[in-house]
């Protein structure tokens, strides 16, 4: 016969509590995470509200192994933002993946253009995907990607609707990608995957 099955069943519910919240931070820190999207610098890719889902699966996977994580280049990424502070700054940020250390961005009359060794005359990285972007491209740039760092830009480049590496936001440290997105769930009429 139990004396105290009271305390029993306290204790049980707290020990199932602890579980769910160290399974809860384990799957946000290596696993997945969601992420709302503030801002047009998306469009018409993502807006406003849309709930994401990001795979942290290969950025865990590369940190396990002494790596730093190298996305695909057009993949969507959500990364720490280098220039956050508490200042109204938002310490995270959706990108797509333009070009990779080593290789030279070059911006000139709304056209984006990646020299690298494969592409010694240069190639436009927004092929696969242009019927995304808002265009025309606007600003100018040249320069080379720095070692351990990205090139992102926003899909609406048009005008400042994106803050990215063309324009203050600089380059993106590796360390700092959290993952790539790999759903949208919010709102239910766009659930889609996305690249």
């Amino acid at each position: 016969m139990q004396r105290h099955p009271n305390i029993k069943d306290g204790l049980n519910l707290i020990i199932f509590a602890i579980c769910v919240a160290i399974g809860t931070i384990f799957i946000n820190s290596f696993v997945f995470r969601t992420f709302s999207v503030v801002g047009p610098s998306m469009e018409p890719t993502m807006h406003t509200g849309d709930r994401l889902i990001v795979n942290r699966v290969p950025a865990t996977y590369s940190k396990l192994h002494n790596k730093l994580y190298k996305p695909n280049r057009g993949e969507i990424i959500v990364f720490e933002n280098p220039l956050y502070d508490s200042s109204g700054h938002d310490e995270y940020i959706v990108k797509r993946v333009i070009a990779f250390p080593g290789e030279r961005v070059v911006l000139k009359d709304g056209v984006l253009t990646v020299f690298n060794d494969e592409h010694p005359n240069g190639f436009n990285p927004d092929e696969n995907y242009a019927k995304t972007l808002s265009t025309p491209i606007s600003g100018n740039f040249d320069d080379e990607v720095p070692e351990g760092t990205l090139f992102v830009a926003g899909d609406h480049r048009n005008e400042n609707y994106s803050f990215d590496s063309r324009n203050g936001l600089g380059f993106i440290p590796m360390h700092s990608v959290v993952g790539p997105v790999s759903l949208r769930i919010w709102p239910l009429d766009k659930f889609t995957t996305l690249q």
